[in-house]
């Protein structure tokens, strides 16, 4: 199943409907449009800039740009009807936003994280993208990088400074009541061949989804298109909500408000289900779409765990994803799902997702004070394991059976 993946990732994507990473709409390449430079043109003429509605509907950014233009998206480059001017900027058919460098020729992976208020979602993705930058690019041998400047600002202003350098929590996911835009990155290693190493690029999007916007209405239709068409899920639970682990935890341990009925565990799942089972061709079969099901926060049960357990384990630091070690935390956590939920949880996984894996993670690696402050750094836990394993699905790491 890997290895076929992989071939199809060197097939060049001409025919295919592809995904814009940032609104996750479908259309064919070549109706990419371009953008006019804003240059003037062989006889002088300059397009002048506009407000961008398509951006600020979809995005939910104001921008005055200048003008979006149809022509053959097949083509790198085009020439602007309007001044006469050449551009290479190529922008996505329905929200405008300037796609990355050789889009169509890439092949693009969406990956939706989605969990309650309180799950950690934001804090989650900071720590795991600083990862990948940082520890796990070297251990792969792999550069991540923004593949835009809005994304590459966004990270480090917005979510990584304060993170790190501030040593802050951030603010929870807001509703989508407010549009959010994905941070869209490029994952980029080697794949060796006959002429020696060639770049393998892998467009990563991540979109977080507040888990009260699968509850309204005006936002369940922009939230069904993100995980219709995301290739894989990273549903993040928290166990604190869980009856059977909170009254495990130790004393003293901040803990969140017992959670209302839609940011439960179990109704969280059943919701983004409900989603998913909305897809074409979904009725009555088992959901095909990778689902990573995440217990956040698992430092503060870790003397609840057995001295054998493999939630003690570091995380695995070699090249290829280790599929022994992640088979192991997978039995793990479905016995402490039955010890600390009942078994709902799991058995709903078991009764509706075909390729579903179970991870225990923690982003910040202990608990922040009264004034959100994360005291003595971030010292992530296996943050990275669920995104690895979804890579290994796609073809784009190895895989191997670490034993």
């Amino acid at each position: 199943m890997r290895t076929l993946d992989a071939l199809r990732s060197l097939i060049p994507v001409d025919g295919r409907r592809l995904v814009c990473p940032y609104c996750y709409s479908r259309f064919a390449e070549r109706h990419i449009r371009f953008r006019c430079t804003g240059r003037p043109g062989p006889d002088g003429r300059v397009c002048a800039p506009v407000e961008d509605t398509a951006i600020r509907a979809h995005l939910g950014r104001r921008e005055r740009l200048p003008p979006v233009f149809e022509a053959d998206g097949r083509r790198a480059r085009a020439v602007c009807p309007e001044c006469a001017a050449a551009t290479g900027r190529q922008v996505c058919a329905t929200c405008h936003a300037q796609l990355p460098v050789n889009f169509g020729r890439i092949r693009s992976r969406m990956i939706a994280l989605v969990g309650a208020r309180d799950a950690g979602k934001t804090v989650f993705m900071t720590v795991l993208i600083h990862e990948l930058m940082n520890r796990v690019g070297s251990r792969f041998d792999a550069s991540v990088g923004g593949s835009d400047d809005h994304t590459r600002y966004r990270f480090h202003s917005d979510y990584e400074t304060p993170l790190y350098e501030e040593a802050r929590l951030l603010g929870a996911t807001r509703r989508t009541g407010v549009t959010r835009e994905p941070l869209v990155f490029r994952f980029t290693t080697k794949r060796r061949g006959l002429s020696g190493g060639r770049p393998q690029h892998t467009l990563l999007s991540f979109f977080d989804t507040a888990g009260e916007d699968l509850t309204s209405a005006a936002s369940v239709e922009a939230n069904l298109r993100y995980l219709n068409n995301a290739d894989g899920i990273i549903l993040l639970l928290d166990p604190l909500q869980m009856e059977g682990a909170r009254r495990l935890v130790p004393a003293g341990t901040r803990m969140p408000a017992p959670g209302r009925v839609e940011n439960r565990p179990l109704d969280m799942l059943g919701r983004v289900t409900d989603l998913l089972m909305s897809r074409p061709g979904s009725a009555n079969r088992l959901i095909r779409v990778p689902m990573a099901v995440c217990l956040t926060k698992i430092d503060a049960l870790h003397g609840e765990l057995d001295e054998g357990s493999p939630l003690h384990r570091p995380q695995p630091g070699t090249p290829f994803f280790d599929e022994s070690d992640s088979q192991d935390v997978h039995a793990q956590i479905q016995q402490l799902l039955h010890r600390w939920d009942g078994g709902g949880v799991d058995g709903h996984v078991r009764n509706h997702y075909r390729n579903a894996r179970y991870f225990g993670v923690s982003a910040l690696g202990g608990v922040p004070d009264e004034g959100n402050r994360v005291r003595g750094g971030v010292r992530p836990y296996r943050v990275a394991d669920p995104f690895l394993w979804m890579l290994s699905e796609f073809g784009v790491i190895p895989s191997r059976d670490g034993a």
